[in-house]
């Protein structure tokens, strides 16, 4: 895993940054935070004031500078990129948070703006994973009243029950969310919305004048192969759930994991490799990541992908599961494959993987975890009667508000876009709650 910067090596990589005028980065930053800003307070050893620069665009920068591909955004854009490699500022922004929490007089609090008196408004965020907590963070910024319904036993969404341990603390998360709850948000855990209340109810009868949905994609996909329903299969949802959550690595947990000699993954994005890694950690003698595709083309990031193979995750690329096999007890004992090669390209312009006849191959193994995307789970939008959906089942909301097709509703996040970063889930959260803050004072205000 990535050790972070110590101050010395933040420096020196901060006093490579060369302050253009342009400033390409921050085009590429979806919160936009000011990045040459942070960065020459860095270069100055002000540690203290580029932390309060991060926090006044971005509610979770220690997350962010863990989890976000830098490298497709805001490093992407860097002048020196082409000639000299980007600044680090995915690292240097991890530094100034990791700074700021153990420098500042109350841990994880930078005071970035005074609180303002109280609206009067009432929101309700539904999911506290990243679209959730930056939309609060915002709103409360301004001023409006701001509850959080969380449906598991800790907030933080996906941050919490999606990525391991060892690539985002769950320390770190618990941090950012006090941030957040520092600023007068509230926030109500084990609230399955849709089942508890619906949103109509929350309007109508909770007092809330706007809500926003921000459940993410929670609905796990499936290849539809023979035996996925064995003992032993995963989708990388629950796996990561299990693992997270629930405690489920320890021998007395009440929701154990099912340990194998050989654990199978099946998947090439960040995801798989989590799944696979803490597969790895848990006791299985052989990690296998089986792909259809070629290295080149796998949508994990490339640090992920590398960390992966320094762990011993063995690599089964160009293979594609045709089924799973089962012993006389309905129990996981392999995984039939087919060898796969590259032809001609297709819609997303990567290059077919077509199979090779009659290379059909078995891969002995007690787990397979499914880890090929995730859908959007029904339980809220199913519920909500008038709510627009497309043929995902995602929610229709216009890009540039999170507004959908009912007043005063908003939504954000994977459940509009499908699985997506941490940092755009972030930028529809920002987005949304200026929209939200805008309808609050212009159309609450007639009643």
């Amino acid at each position: 895993v990535a050790l972070g910067y110590d101050e010395e090596t933040a420096v020196a990589e901060a006093q490579r940054c060369i302050q253009c005028k342009k400033r390409p980065c921050v085009q590429g930053c979806p919160v936009g935070v000011d990045i040459p800003e942070f960065i020459g307070r860095v270069a100055e050893r002000d540690f203290a004031e580029a932390a309060r620069i991060l926090k006044t665009k971005n509610s979770l920068p220690a997350v962010c500078g863990r989890v976000c591909p830098q490298e497709d955004q805001c490093e992407k854009y860097c002048t020196l990129t082409k000639k000299f490699g980007s600044v680090a500022i995915g690292r240097l922004e991890r530094f100034v948070a990791d700074w700021e929490a153990d420098h500042a007089e109350h841990p994880g609090h930078v005071e970035a703006l005074i609180k303002p008196e109280p609206t009067g408004y009432k929101v309700a965020v539904i999911g506290s994973g990243p679209s959730g907590l930056t939309l609060a963070g915002d709103l409360a910024r301004m001023g409006h009243a701001v509850t959080i319904f969380e449906a598991f036993h800790k907030p933080g969404g996906v941050l919490v029950y999606g990525i391991p341990e060892f690539r985002l603390p769950k320390s770190i998360v618990q941090r950012e969310v006090d941030y957040i709850q520092s600023l007068g948000v509230e926030v109500k855990t084990d609230a399955v919305m849709g089942r508890m209340a619906s949103i109509k109810e929350l309007m109508e009868e909770k007092g809330f004048h706007a809500v926003f949905i921000g459940v993410g994609a929670g609905l796990p996909s499936f290849m539809n192969i023979p035996g996925e329903n064995l003992v032993g299969v995963y989708s990388a949802n629950e796996f990561l759930t299990r693992a997270n959550l629930m405690k489920a690595y320890r021998p007395d947990s009440p929701t154990p994991i099912k340990v194998g000699k050989n654990m199978v993954t099946v998947g090439g994005g960040n995801v798989a490799m989590d799944a696979a890694r803490t597969a790895k950690r848990l006791g299985a003698e052989h990690s296998y990541i089986v792909y259809r595709r070629a290295r080149e083309q796998m949508p994990a990031r490339a640090e992920e992908i590398e960390h992966a193979e320094e762990e011993g995750i063995e690599f089964r690329l160009l293979c594609n599961p045709l089924q799973i096999l089962g012993d006389d007890k309905g129990r996981v004992v392999g995984m039939e494959c087919i060898r796969m090669e590259l032809g001609e390209p297709d819609d997303s312009g990567r290059r077919r993987p077509v199979p090779v006849k009659g290379s059909e191959f078995v891969i002995d193994c007690e787990v397979v975890i499914m880890s090929i995307g995730s859908g959007a789970n029904p339980l809220l939008t199913k519920t909500t009667e008038g709510l627009e959906l497309n043929k995902w089942g995602n929610i229709v909301a216009d890009p540039e508000t999170g507004a959908t097709s009912i007043p005063g509703v908003y939504a954000g996040g994977d459940i509009v876009t499908g699985a997506a970063t941490v940092i755009e889930a972030m930028g529809a959260g920002r987005l949304a709650a200026e929209a939200i803050n805008k309808y609050l004072w212009e159309e609450c205000k007639k009643d």
